[in-house]
């Protein structure tokens, strides 16, 4: 329903704990979605996105390591994507006359499709504008055939998620409220990426840092919606078929009678696992067995709120300066393990020190075979001092 030439009003979706979506378009066809935060004050009218833009790049193309069987995505397109543009052009917040943003209203919460995709734009013409996937994998046995110089279409979709208009910060500095709206945001995408045809696994994450590698300092994450199950967690149904499928209930077991446990609530328990790689190292797991954001119960999700908020506080008191890091959220796949596999965050950090960095030695980056700097219990022991120190209520 059009308001005015330049306003739309899209159609509200109520979802869960007060939220409502409200979907719309870009002005070359991607999809944008706004998650309103229960009580907002926005209003339901939302701005056209009205600049000229060119056409969507051409789906990318995967090819197939012999050596290893991972599959490998050539996007080109990725070449152009802005890195670190100063303040006044920030493409995540809401456009202006000097900010021709990819965001044309304020917004609480946002998600789009990215412009320069890894996987997608999308997997028929028959979805927006998106250029046709020339030659999309021909099911599981396809993916997994044996050959040189095999190729296939990167179909799959990769979204960014805005948590704020403010133009600074992450996951960790929002309000309860707004992490509230993110975490529905993440399973609401979660489910419909999970329809997609082609689709085999979605991964939410949020990059966090210069160190890490992040081009915008606009607080946000990404989902990205895989063609294949990725190496990761390939790896970890190997480790469920060979330890057995209850392996995540004895895990919890196992760290909830260990020193290394940072917080615990009702539905969900953090932790320094017993094998931690990294310098800071935590993952965080619902105590019932889960397989992505969309299967959890709304206290679930209510708990989780204000949980990982106090979580990455206490990373960030660590050393009392931002701290860089990857905060993974892993989901079973599609049609593979749901059972078995859990929904669980690995959140890590290279950062050994207040200005030390860990980087990944030949050993490690060639062989995969890791070398801890830091023994678990000692980084348990700093981060339960860190989160300590968070005494205010997580707001």
């Amino acid at each position: 329903m059009t308001s005015s030439p330049n306003q739309t009003t899209p159609e509200p979706v109520e979802l869960g704990a007060g939220v409502v979506r409200r979907a719309t378009t870009l002005a070359d066809g991607r999809e944008l979605l706004y998650y309103d935060d229960p009580g907002t004050t926005l209003p339901p009218e939302r701005h056209v996105d009205e600049r000229d833009l060119p056409p969507r790049p051409e789906t990318a193309t995967m090819r197939r390591d012999v050596l290893t069987g991972d599959w490998i995505s050539v996007a080109a397109a990725r070449q152009s994507r802005v890195v670190m543009p100063p303040a006044d052009l920030d493409p995540l917040a809401p456009q202006s006359p000097t900010n021709p943003s990819e965001l044309p209203s304020l917004y609480d919460v946002a998600v789009f499709e990215n412009r320069s995709p890894s996987f997608g734009p999308a997997l028929d013409k028959a979805v927006g504008t998106a250029p046709a996937a020339a030659d999309p994998a021909r099911g599981l046995d396809d993916l997994v055939a044996p050959g040189l110089g095999r190729s296939r279409t990167s179909v799959g979709r990769c979204e960014v998620v805005c948590f704020s208009p403010e133009r600074t910060g992450s996951f960790g500095t929002q309000s309860v409220t707004r992490a509230r709206t993110v975490i529905e945001a993440w399973a609401d995408r979660t489910a419909a990426l999970s329809a997609l045809p082609g689709v085999r696994q979605v991964f939410v994450f949020e990059n966090r840092g210069a160190e890490i590698g992040v081009t915008l300092q606009h607080p946000h994450g990404q989902i990205y919606a895989y063609p294949y199950v990725t190496p990761r967690t390939s790896l970890l149904l190997a480790a469920i078929e060979r330890e057995g499928a209850d392996l995540f209930s004895r895990i919890i077991e196992f760290e909830a009678a260990g020193p290394r446990v940072l917080l615990e609530g009702e539905h969900w328990i953090a932790y320094v696992p017993f094998a931690a790689r990294w310098p800071i190292e935590v993952h965080m797991a619902p105590r019932r067995h889960v397989a992505d954001f969309a299967a959890l119960s709304d206290a679930e999700r209510d708990e989780l709120a204000p949980l990982y908020l106090r979580l990455l506080r206490g990373v960030d008191a660590l050393y009392g300066t931002p701290t860089p890091y990857i905060a993974a959220w892993h989901q079973a796949p599609v049609d593979l393990g749901r059972d078995s596999a859990r929904l669980h965050l690995q959140l890590t950090s290279p950062r050994r020190g207040a200005d030390k960095l860990k980087f990944l030695a030949g050993s490690e980056a060639a062989m995969g075979a890791w070398i801890g700097d830091i023994p678990p219990e000692q980084s348990a022991d700093r981060l339960r001092e860190a989160l300590a120190t968070i005494t205010e209520d997580v707001e």
